[in-house]
């Protein structure tokens, strides 16, 4: 579960935002602060994951915390939600490296795929071992290198549905490839860090396509687990 926290002077905005961070499989959004103050004291009193963080605030702009941020929580990551369009603006977040930069008004559609994405980015950054330059390429927004025109065929073709990300399936893919004793919803949506209901839906979406199955596996007391072998 990613712990999300809202920075927002309007307390109105602020609500409308943690509510549709809360619509979003695998985040959890439970604190709001309405000025820079109340977001240091947040941020150094509760875990937070990511912070949604506007930059007009009452006591100071919520660029000046940057520094602050980084300096004592470096692994919270932030994602910028303002009016502002300025360049300044937009070039000190970059720099400070927010993950995104959403001028208001935000909609849900925005909204939701930025938090898919960051849910495969740390999905990528949670794996063990080296990463490749496509991994890399895919943590700094740029486009890996082209595949073989076979595979560009078989992936334009494929339309995923509603509420599947490709870069989350794409390490639920490989994390399925590597698990070849079998993973569990629960096992899969601790990897992405997400819920378990949303490990499920990309599991049975595999075996959907095909490219996965499931088997029960009987415990000493209980139901049965569900668990997902890659064929």
């Amino acid at each position: 579960m990613i712990h999300t926290a809202v920075a927002e002077d309007d307390f109105r905005i602020a609500s409308i935002h943690q509510e549709l961070v809360e619509r979003v499989d695998g985040f959890q959004c439970s604190h709001q602060a309405l000025n820079a103050k109340e977001t240091m004291e947040i941020l150094d009193q509760h875990p937070v994951d990511l912070l949604l963080l506007d930059i007009f605030m009452p006591d100071e702009l919520g660029t000046n915390l940057f520094s602050r941020i980084r300096e004592n929580f470096p692994d919270i990551d932030i994602i910028i939600i303002s009016a502002s369009s300025s360049t300044t603006h937009v070039q000190k977040s970059l720099r400070y490296g927010v993950f995104d930069y959403i001028v208001k008004p935000v909609s849900l559609e925005r909204l939701e795929q930025t938090l898919q994405n960051y849910l495969a980015f740390r999905g990528l950054l949670s794996e063990d071992g080296e990463m490749t330059q496509s991994h890399i390429d895919q943590l700094t927004f740029h486009q890996p290198p082209d595949p073989p025109l076979e595979q560009v065929e078989v992936n334009s073709e494929e339309q995923l549905p509603k509420g599947i990300d490709p870069l989350t399936l794409q390490s639920v893919r490989k994390k399925m490839n590597e698990m070849k004793e079998g993973v569990t919803a629960e096992e899969m949506g601790t990897f992405l860090g997400a819920s378990r209901t949303t490990a499920r839906r990309y599991l049975e979406y595999l075996i959907s396509a095909d490219e996965a199955e499931a088997k029960p596996i009987y415990g000493i007391v209980g139901r049965p687990e569900r668990k997902y072998f890659q064929k």
